[in-house]
Formats: C-alpha cells, sequence, structure tokens
C-alpha cells in the first residue's frame, strides 16, 4: 500500500492482523533496498506479530523527496507507527537497517519494547577493514575493479547503471556459499537510486556513533551476526554487545553478512527465543 507520510509517497505492507504486537522495520542498502528484505526475513514472524515493512525514502516503489538523512528516516518511520496505530513497537532492522533501528530507539525511546539487529554496527570505524577484507578474498583477487569500488563505498556513483555495475564489483563478497548465477539474476530486480545511496554514504556514514548514547537504551536488545561478514565485521557486533545495557549477541559460524539467509531456520529459531524470552 501507498501512505503519503512528510511529503512523500511511502510503500509498505502490513504482514500479520489484529492487534498483536507490532515489529516496525527498516531494510538496509539505501538506494537498492527494499521492503523485500526484511519480508524475507522479520516477515517469517507474521504467524504471531503485525511485521511492517516498508520501502524507505529514496527506495524502492517510494517517492524520491530528499532529505536522505537518518533523521528524516526515523520521522518517516515513527509517522507510519501512527498512522498504524502500531502502539509500542519491536524494532528491527539489519545491516543499515540496523543502524536506522538504533536512531528510532534513541530517538522514541517510549514507543520501543525491544530491539533486534543483523550484521550491522554501531558507528562507520570499519571501512578500512572492510576494504582490506575485500581486497583479500580470494573471489574479486586481481580482478576487482578498485575504482568502482571505491565509489559505491564512498556515496560517489555516477548514475543508477553505475551503481549497479559498482556493486556487481562487490557482490560476490556477501554470502559464504557464492552462487554467482542467482548474483546475476538478484541484479536484475533491484530498482537504483543512486542518489540516495550516495546521500547515505558519503554524508550520513562518515559522522555515524551511536556508541556513546548505547547505554541509554534500557530494553532487550537481538543481536545477530555472520562469523566471516565482511562489510560489517564482527568485532562491530562484539563492541555493541559490551555497550548496551540487555543485549544478546548470537554469531552465526557458516554466515556472511546474512545468516538471515545462510542459515535460515537457526536464525528464526534465535529470534523467536529472544521474543518468547522477553515476554514478547
Amino acid at each position: 500500500m501507498f501512505v503519503g507520510i512528510n511529503g512523500n509517497q511511502l510503500y509498505y505492507e502490513e504482514l500479520g492482523t489484529g492487534n498483536r504486537q507490532a515489529i516496525l522495520c527498516f531494510h538496509g542498502a539505501p538506494g537498492m533496498g527494499s521492503h523485500q528484505e526484511p519480508k524475507a526475513s522479520w516477515g517469517r514472524l507474521a504467524d504471531k506479530y503485525r511485521v511492517i515493512v516498508q520501502d524507505q525514502r529514496g527506495s524502492g516503489q517510494s517517492g524520491l523527496n530528499p532529505p536522505f538523512t537518518h533523521r528524516q528516516w526515523v520521522e518517516d518511520a515513527e509517522a507510519l507507527r501512527r498512522r498504524l496505530n502500531l502502539g509500542k513497537v519491536i524494532v528491527a532492522g539489519g545491516s543499515y537497517g540496523g543502524y536506522l533501528s538504533q536512531e528510532y530507539e534513541l530517538a522514541y525511546p517510549k514507543n520501543v519494547v525491544a530491539v533486534m539487529l543483523r550484521d550491522t554496527a554501531a558507528d562507520h570505524t570499519h571501512a578500512k577493514e572492510a576494504e582490506a577484507n575485500a581486497l583479500a578474498s580470494p573471489r574479486v583477487k586481481g580482478k576487482l575493479d578498485y575504482a568502482r569500488f571505491r565509489r559505491i563505498m564512498d556515496g560517489k556513483c555516477l548514475s543508477d547503471e553505475d551503481m549497479r555495475d559498482c556493486y556487481a564489483e562487490i557482490q560476490p563478497l556477501y554470502n559464504v556459499n557464492w552462487d554467482p548465477v542467482k548474483d546475476v539474476e538478484r541484479l536484475k530486480t533491484i530498482r537504483w537510486h543512486h542518489a540516495t545511496h550516495n546521500y547515505a554514504f558519503s554524508y550520513n556514514l562518515p559522522n555515524f556513533d551511536l556508541k556513546p548514547r548505547l547505554h541509554e537504551i534500557k530494553v532487550p536488545v537481538l543481536i545477530t551476526h555472520g562469523r566471516h561478514d565482511w562489510i560489517i565485521p564482527l568485532k562491530a557486533a562484539e563492541e555493541m554487545a559490551c555497550l548496551y545495557p540487555k543485549a544478546r549477541l548470537v554469531v552465526f559460524e557458516n554466515s556472511g553478512h546474512s545468516p538471515q539467509i545462510e542459515e535460515m531456520e537457526l536464525w528464526e529459531a534465535e529470534v523467536r527465543k529472544f521474543l518468547s524470552e522477553n515476554g514478547l
């Protein structure tokens, strides 16, 4: 469905109905991500929960009106929460969506009963390690177009088509078990919005650092992370687990950036266990 939110058309889907506990989701990869990512992961909980997934401003089917700031994405999500009368929510997000989940909780702590994070961080200090991981990978070693790599990492893509080509350079790095055929097909399904990506990576991320405030988040926090994640190293999750007052970290040994795909059943079981143990 489409709804007008803060001067922009927002696409969202509601999975699960009734007065059940709501999970408000944020997707990752601004400018190329969409509601489909959280729908395939957190959406598996719709048998017991009311799961709300969205295309954030500047991504997917939603409108492309700027600004593409963390604050604006948080305000859009809050307006959607109020419009749907969700009450207090569990916020959930993976990768860049995890950044926004934490930003939302800090902005609206009275609206949140728990936070669920997947392969994310509380700051952007891991960029150099991510580059080292990429350059050392046998999948791209000697074949990586470094100029394209830097454009997508620095938020300097030249066009939607250039963003697609830049992402194609790093796509083999994400999963432990790489399927190049599936990767080619996946590229064809993505809606590319390079202006959104560029703003997120060149303006939002350089100053992103929530670590000094994580102690403020008093609700239970679940952190799930793939041990072989190249772009957000495991130590980022370990740092968060130490800084949150009520955090539980679960590491998936046979996953890269997407344990919700690579170890789906184990990942879902851990999520359901966390919710059950916290009476949600």
